[in-house]
């Protein structure tokens, strides 16, 4: 079943355009993929998917309905955003970060209801010790456990992650993917992530989208988009494909002059 659709979506900033005519759809239980250099508007996109940003051109519908005529609470219902960065500047204990994501079921104050769903998406991570303790304080694997915790208290049919990896060590990487890879099979949501690994990308992700310079320049399974050819024409990399089997394996070689 599709949940995402994305049509001929463009977006420029000014005169400068950023994304020029993506199209793809994401289905329940799946996770997305999206791959790409540095600047090529991954980003962008899923600024794009969650509305801080709107399309210049293009229609995007979640449950074939257009997102731009969702009331902000409901979008909020449908769609959970894991950014790149820790965003909290001020003390707040982990338990009052992830009650943000309670935000979109919230009247006046918090209920039991939503109490009991802030312990509960804790408990699904195993960090309900952490409860009270200084979001600020923790460690990077830590605070992006937290983060997914806040999405998924929104109780989302799809998730965004902006590099749910970036900055964390190889064991906390692993973490996190199983984290968010048993969570989109168990509880049938969609996810989607622009992601900088392309082994963890190959393992993790159903489907891959790969951009290059605001397009899609190659999408599929990660086994037909992750070629040495598809790498070098877009990263400017020779590599080595090594197929495995729990994923295709890339090994760099050598950056391509010219």
């Amino acid at each position: 079943m599709v949940k995402l659709k994305v049509k001929d979506v463009g977006f420029s900033y000014g005169s400068a355009p950023i994304l020029k005519d993506l199209s793809f759809e994401v289905g329940a239980s799946e996770i997305l993929g999206i791959v790409g250099p540095n600047g090529t508007g991954k980003t962008t996109l899923l600024r794009c998917i969650d509305r801080m940003l709107k399309p210049t051109k293009g229609s995007i519908l979640i449950d074939e309905r257009e997102i731009w005529e969702m009331r902000g609470k409901d979008m909020a219902k449908q769609m959970g955003y894991v950014p790149q960065t820790n965003p909290s500047a001020f003390l707040t204990t982990v338990f009052d970060m992830v009650l943000l994501g309670r935000s979109p079921y919230i009247m006046w104050r918090s209920s039991e209801r939503d109490i009991e769903e802030v312990l509960e998406t804790l408990s699904m991570l195993e960090i309900e010790d952490l409860a009270m303790k200084d979001f600020n304080e923790l460690s990077g694997g830590q605070q992006q456990k937290v983060l997914i915790v806040r999405a998924l208290a929104q109780e989302p049919d799809i998730i965004l992650l902006d590099e749910p990896t970036s900055n964390l060590d190889i064991k906390h990487q692993l973490e996190v993917m199983d984290i968010i890879k048993n969570l989109v099979k168990e509880n049938g949501i969609s996810a989607i992530m622009a992601i900088h690994d392309l082994n963890l990308a190959s393992r993790y992700a159903d489907k891959i989208i790969m951009m290059k310079s605001g397009e899609i320049y190659a999408a599929g399974d990660p086994a037909s988009v992750f070629t040495p050819e598809n790498i070098e024409h877009v990263y400017g990399v020779e590599t080595e494909v090594i197929n495995h089997e729990r994923a295709a394996y890339i090994l760099p070689i050598r950056p391509i002059r010219g």
